[in-house]
């Protein structure tokens, strides 16, 4: 089974400009303190509601955790 992290990189390096999943994405890859290997919703919402990157961040998170829920 996929972590939540590896389903979320398939959103890095999309090429649409202002994707708020791929910033996500490209930040979850280059931010070495991620919990890379969680797939504990409550650790991980934690975790980007104290090191947000951008004003919608969390918005994007919930959307990103409820597709990847669907898919698992």
């Amino acid at each position: 089974m996929k972590t939540f992290y590896q389903y979320a990189m398939i959103y890095r390096g999309v090429q649409k400009k202002n994707d708020f999943k791929k910033m996500l994405a490209d930040w979850m890859f280059k931010d070495h303190n991620f919990p890379k290997y969680s797939n504990d919703y409550d650790e991980l919402s934690r975790y980007l509601e104290w090191n947000s990157p951008f004003p919608e961040a969390l918005k994007i998170f919930d959307e990103l955790w409820d597709e990847y829920i669907l898919n698992k």
